[in-house]
């Protein structure tokens, strides 16, 4: 951050994500909003069952994702 301030919370998990799995995080919010109205450890279970993620990286995701909505 430019005032160098660490990140906090899920969205200090993104960059290591987009590392790993190749992808932009809007794509898995896209993922998200596309799952439907689920609960957060449904969206959690979905993360890891269809896309293979990681339980840390799949909670961070869903709890951004929900913090949003």
């Amino acid at each position: 951050m430019a005032n160098g301030e660490k990140v906090k919370g899920p969205a200090s998990y993104f960059p290591s994500i987009e590392k790993k799995y190749g992808k932009p995080i809007e794509h898995w919010m896209a993922v998200l909003r596309k799952a439907g109205p689920l609960k957060h450890m449904e969206l959690v279970a979905h993360l890891k069952s269809e896309h293979g993620l990681g339980h840390g990286h799949a909670n961070a995701l869903v709890a951004a994702y929900l913090a949003k909505e």
